[in-house]
């Protein structure tokens, strides 16, 4: 049916989509305060390491959110720690967290669990599941010739808390940094920390406040990936995400609506790939079946074009990336 092949890519994207969500949002708080964090794959890592590793050990679904979201602030702290209060460099900070995160999860996996870096698998109960599991009205169903059922209740409401949650932080996102004083302050920080320092308020705290939100958001993607979209944790089970979620904060222009657009772009496109799979190639191609490998690469290599030339000109934050020195 057509209508439950337009649902299905539906919910296929949002649910794709959520960390990218989650995690291109991270990186736009931070970099509006001046803070460059190519450190998002590793904190999604982390988190979705603590989030797996504390639900199985205690069956707490709570707990390993709770988990995930202290692990991934404790990241942030550190890179404040490294590049706001010592003005190291930022972007080797963040490859470093990378290099941690990567090597880490693997070697205390492998100490706690002795499964080759995995995790126990998360029980059924404990897991983040979509609101239309225990709960599904007869109209919510995909129907033959009920395209809007199929939607609604298949593409729409079949979703966890998270899922909306990532899809409500974008507006709140938003208010936060254009309709609040906290906010203003956070965009004048990341333009001319002089100034904001002249007025009296503190350049660290500010960058290290919207560090802390940052790695909250981080956390909480982290959590989504082995706690909702998979039941385990693996190795390097990122595969990139947070890169995407980077490559999408720019193609966004730092602006909360554009980069979820561009989240749900790229989104729609690894739920595309997952569709693709087992296409035939043309008779003039030589038939036989398109390589997995090859559509499985069609999200980076989108990301690779569109940044390529295809978003304009994207102006980052006048004060991005550049320490701040307080004068004396």
């Amino acid at each position: 049916m057509d209508e439950v092949l337009i649902a299905s890519v539906l919910a296929s994207t949002l649910r794709v989509s959520t960390p990218l969500i989650l995690a291109a949002l991270a990186g736009l708080l931070a970099e509006r305060a001046g803070v460059v964090d190519v450190g998002l794959e590793g904190k999604m890592l982390a988190a979705a390491f603590a989030a797996a590793a504390m639900t199985a050990s205690t069956g707490s679904t709570a707990l390993g959110v709770l988990a995930a979201v202290l692990v991934a602030c404790s990241f942030s702290a550190a890179h404040g720690f490294a590049c706001v209060s010592h003005r190291g460099d930022q972007v080797v900070s963040g490859v470093a967290l990378n290099m941690v995160a990567a090597g880490l999860t693997v070697v205390l996996g492998a100490a706690w669990f002795a499964q080759g870096g995995q995790t126990p698998p998360i029980a059924e109960a404990q897991r983040i599941t979509g609101l239309l599991t225990t709960w599904q009205p007869q109209w919510a169903a995909p129907q033959p010739g009920q395209w809007w059922a199929s939607v609604l209740g298949y593409g729409l409401l079949s979703h966890n808390l998270l899922v909306y949650g990532a899809l409500l932080a974008v507006p709140l996102v938003w208010w936060g940094l254009y309709r609040t004083r906290t906010g203003l302050r956070w965009r004048a920080v990341g333009e001319n920390p002089a100034m904001v320092d002249a007025a009296g308020v503190s350049v660290l705290g500010l960058r290290y406040g919207a560090l802390m939100l940052n790695g909250a958001l981080c956390g909480l993607a982290g959590a989504y990936l082995t706690l909702a979209q998979n039941a385990a944790f693996s190795p390097n089970m990122t595969a990139g995400r947070g890169f995407i979620a980077l490559a999408a904060m720019i193609f966004g222009k730092w602006k909360p609506v554009p980069t979820l657009a561009a989240c749900l772009l790229f989104g729609f496109m690894d739920a595309a790939a997952i569709r693709l799979q087992g296409l035939a190639l043309p008779a003039w191609l030589g038939g036989g079946e398109v390589p997995v490998q090859l559509i499985q690469a069609l999200p980076y290599a989108l990301t690779v074009v569109l940044l390529a030339g295809f978003i304009g000109q994207a102006l980052a934050p006048k004060a991005l990336g550049r320490p701040y020195v307080k004068e004396r």
